[in-house]
Formats: structure tokens, C-alpha cells, sequence
């Protein structure tokens, strides 16, 4: 073989590792990318949220900086942050502004990552400490087209960051930073307006009070059933009294969990208060509304609870079911919510009164059915 064929094979060897190394490359940075949208897309929380995005990914991505910008005007999230105890400094890398005016021109209006070397004139309002940054990523992040906020990244390296290297990562990257920040925003508006029993993190009494209207309402609008469930736990008093309250919420926590797991995304449950539990079911038959009551009720009595002094014991409910029917005419939404709640009560009373651990369906309370069990 000629030399010159050698040399023409060596370089093809060395072109097809180069391409071979580029490859595993590009395998590890997708790798690592799907890990941390995975980790940003199931955080719980603001706190959490910010903890991914400035401590994890800055680490887990190698960079030398990692600055969240929000637009926060009426101070609203800062004081999210604060009944957090989020003190300020806690997450160096968290500025907040009045409004977007020092960066949205940088995105042209077009709300695509910008990538380049690091302009102190230029990008020093959208890092926290900039200190010997050469090259940056800037990710807007937006909802319903308007920009919430800026996600920047910054590297000492010159080459990180160049203007006309491929975005598609970073810019995914944007995208599930606002729509998760969306998220826990709204979550803690949610707790801030008090609707979330702090308890077991479901929804609360107003918040059932506020949404049975609505149902009832489009109940008569798309002629369709509503079915309205109270569920009591049995003897709580005396869990309580046996192993302490804060057992009794580990229970209340449980039920609530177990209740959440045997219902639709759509349905509306709430701790009404005490042991207490309400839901609606739209869009179901009478049928189908027992067939769910009686589903609870053995999700609860069939599988024991495990306190926290290492004790298991058995917790059962008590199920009260009403229905509105599809075809039922209402004159007051008002009354008819109002005669919805009162019949499952009615029916939960009597589900009590008839020896604990069974569901009622009350109906109209002229023809009840009983589905007795032991315990």
C-alpha cells in the first residue's frame, strides 16, 4: 500500500473518531438533558423549582453561572418567597424586576435563545455576579406570549456559548422552566387564597363551595348527571384518642391519597373538615357513582395503616351518595347545589346510623339502596 493511501486511511480513521467522539458527546448532553427536565418537571414546589434550576443545573451542566431573572411588578412571588421562608440570598442566582425593559430588546421580539460572547454593557443586568464571564445563553422564558422572565447562563470558556451554535436543547430547556415556574406559581396562588387544606394538600370547604355552583350550573347547560359523595372515617375520634393526633393526620394524609388515587383528574375532592370528605363526579350514572363510593370504601378497609409509633391499624369510611340526573329541571342552582350536599349528608347519617363502613345512595331519600359490609 502506497503512502499515500496510508495517509488517506489514517485520516479517514481520524475523521470517523472525531465524528464516533462528537457522537457519544451529543449522547451524554441529551442524557443529562432529559434528567434534568425530568427533575424540573416533577418538582412540587417554588422552592424546589428555583433549587433545581440554580444549584443542580448549574453543577449538573458544568457552568459558571446560572442567573433567573423574573418579572415580578407587584412584588407577588417575592412574597411568595417570603411565606416560604425563603430569605433573600438564599438562591444567589434569583433577581427579580418591575418589568422586562432592560431585556426584552435582546430577544428582538422574537423570544429565541441568544447566544454569544458576554457583553458587561450588554448582559450585566441579566447575571448575578458576573465575574469573569466570557460567553453566555440567554433563554426567555414566556407564557401566552408575554416574557416572564430570563434564564442566563454563563461560562468563562469563550467557546461555550457561540452565536450560531444550535439551540434546540436550551430552548426546550426555556420552555419547561416556564411553564413549571407557570405551575408552582399558581400552585402557591392557590394556598395563598386558601382553597388547599395545608393538611393533606387536597382542596378545602371554600374551594368546594365555590366550584359545586359551577357544576350544578353545567349540569343544566350540557344536560349531564352530577353525583355528590360525603365519606366520613369511622371512629376517628377514637384514633385519635388511642395514638395521638399527630397519628390522626397521618391517617387524615392517607385517606386523603387513597381517595385521590380512585378518581378521575377531573373530579373534585376536598377535605370539608374534621375527618370529613366531599367529592363530585360530573358526568356519571347512579350507578357508576355507588360503583366509585364502594371502590373508596374498600381501598380504605382493605388495606391497614401504618402509624407512625410502627402500629397498624384498620381504618374504614362511611360513603353518603346524592345524584342530580341529567334530565332533572332546576328553577334556583342555588337550591339544587344547596338540596345536593344536603341529601349526600343525609345519606352519610344514615350510611353512620346503619352500623359504619358501607355506602348510601341516598337518591331522592324516598327509595335508598344499603350496601351493608362488616366492620
Amino acid at each position: 500500500m502506497s503512502s499515500e493511501l496510508l495517509n488517506e486511511n489514517k485520516e479517514l480513521r481520524r475523521r470517523l473518531q472525531a465524528l464516533m467522539t462528537h457522537a457519544r458527546n451529543n449522547e451524554h448532553i441529551m442524557y443529562r438533558q432529559q434528567v434534568l427536565e425530568l427533575r424540573i418537571i416533577g418538582v412540587s414546589g417554588l422552592r424546589e423549582l428555583l433549587h433545581e434550576v440554580l444549584c443542580y443545573y448549574k453543577k449538573a451542566a458544568d457552568l459558571d453561572n446560572v442567573t433567573l431573572v423574573l418579572v415580578d411588578p407587584e412584588y407577588e412571588i417575592q412574597r411568595m418567597l417570603s411565606h416560604l421562608d425563603v430569605v433573600p440570598g438564599t438562591f444567589p442566582g434569583l433577581c427579580f424586576l418591575e418589568n422586562d425593559a432592560s431585556f426584552y430588546p435582546l430577544f428582538d421580539g422574537g423570544f429565541q435563545p441568544v447566544l454569544g460572547l458576554y457583553r458587561p454593557e450588554t448582559h450585566g443586568g441579566l447575571f448575578a455576579a458576573p465575574v469573569g464571564l466570557h460567553s453566555v445563553a440567554l433563554l426567555p422564558l414566556v407564557r401566552n406570549q408575554q416574557l416572564i422572565g430570563a434564564l442566563s447562563l454563563g461560562s468563562i470558556s469563550k467557546g461555550r456559548f457561540i452565536s450560531g451554535m444550535a439551540t434546540d436543547f436550551i430552548a426546550r430547556l426555556g420552555a419547561i422552566v416556564a411553564i413549571c415556574l407557570e405551575n408552582v406559581i399558581n400552585s402557591e396562588r392557590l394556598k395563598h387564597m386558601g382553597l388547599t387544606d395545608p393538611l393533606t394538600g387536597i382542596r378545602n370547604r371554600r374551594y368546594f363551595e365555590n366550584r359545586l355552583p359551577e357544576e350544578v350550573a353545567r349540569t343544566q347547560r350540557y344536560r349531564h348527571s352530577l353525583a355528590c359523595l360525603f365519606l366520613d372515617v369511622d371512629y376517628f375520634k377514637r384514633i385519635n384518642d388511642a395514638h395521638g393526633h399527630q397519628n390522626g393526620d397521618i391517617v387524615l394524609r392517607e385517606v386523603a391519597g387513597r381517595i385521590q388515587g380512585e378518581l378521575r383528574g377531573a373530579d373534585c375532592l376536598v377535605r370539608y373538615g374534621g375527618e370529613e370528605f366531599a367529592i363530585l363526579l360530573a358526568q356519571v350514572d347512579e350507578t357508576e357513582a355507588v360503583a366509585t363510593a364502594e371502590r373508596i370504601r374498600q381501598v380504605i378497609a382493605e388495606q391497614p395503616f401504618s402509624l407512625e409509633n410502627g402500629i397498624d391499624i384498620s381504618v374504614t369510611l362511611s360513603v353518603g351518595v346524592s345524584i342530580l340526573r341529567d334530565w332533572q329541571e332546576i328553577a334556583d342552582l342555588t337550591v339544587a347545589a344547596h338540596r345536593l350536599v344536603e341529601v349526600a349528608d343525609q345519606a352519610l347519617y344514615r350510611a353512620k346510623a346503619g352500623g359504619r363502613n358501607q355506602v348510601v345512595d341516598a337518591g331522592d331519600l324516598s327509595n335508598a339502596v344499603t350496601y351493608p359490609f362488616a366492620g
